[in-house]
């Protein structure tokens, strides 16, 4: 609903009204304050799809591009000055084919995975070429994206793949994310990819969508998979 066509029905609300008193009145307190607004309300989403991540928020080391470490850095400023609660990430509907392991280690090692949501019909056209949005290089992973995050202020927000991979997945992503430094073997994997102490990720959704692209579930089959993990 647009405001001028709010005001226009509020208008015609008033007049079906009946009259009040000469003494009626209403008083607009415009600085009276009424509650704090958590900041996570006002988030951001980052899906691959089309140029968001890849040339989007990820150009690479080596661009002539200005970048923090790979991170377009006009983006970076940007977001900053929005200063968004949290940022969730990766989907929507790519969350539900992805596999957080993909995106850890050397760069350079990361295997390249088919992105099976990239013709869907919702998409631009020209998304649907043979480079990073049909092919994801996993060049950002979970340490890049909570680096991006930390760069612009925002609380990382981690969608987990409850479609195609199993509850124990996701726990030993929370694990590689949050356990202490020194204490398990994924927290050792942490420190070898440059993140030695843990990144304190404290918001994780269980799936994505469980009704269309997350998987088509009944209620009580999402209920039986969402007990299954650590939300």
């Amino acid at each position: 609903m647009n405001r001028r066509f709010f005001l226009g029905a509020a208008a015609a609300a008033l007049t079906r009204l009946p009259a009040q008193s000469p003494d009626s009145r209403i008083d607009v307190l415009l600085n009276e304050p009424i509650g704090t607004i958590a900041p996570e309300i006002y988030g951001h989403f980052v899906e691959n799809l089309g140029g968001v991540v890849y040339d989007g928020i990820w150009v690479g080391e080596r661009s002539s591009i200005p970048n923090v470490n790979g991170l377009r850095k006009q983006l970076v400023d940007a977001l900053r000055r929005v200063k968004p609660g949290m940022i969730r990430w990766p989907g929507g509907c790519f969350a539900d084919q992805y596999d957080w392991r993909d995106g850890v280690g050397p760069r350079d090692k990361r295997p390249r995975r088919t992105n099976f949501w990239v013709d869907a019909s919702e998409w631009p056209k020209d998304a649907r070429r043979d480079g990073p949005q049909r092919y994801d290089p996993n060049q950002v992973g979970t340490l890049e994206f909570t680096r991006f995050c930390k760069l612009v202020g925002a609380q990382p927000y981690f969608a987990a793949n409850l479609r195609s991979l199993g509850a124990q997945d996701f726990w030993r992503w929370v694990e590689y994310c949050n356990s202490p430094a020194n204490t398990t073997t994924l927290a050792e994997q942490r420190a070898a990819d440059g993140q030695p102490e843990p990144l304190g990720v404290r918001y994780w959704g269980v799936g994505n969508e469980s009704w269309g692209c997350g998987g088509n579930f009944d209620p009580e089959d999402y209920a039986t998979e969402f007990n299954r993990n650590p939300a």
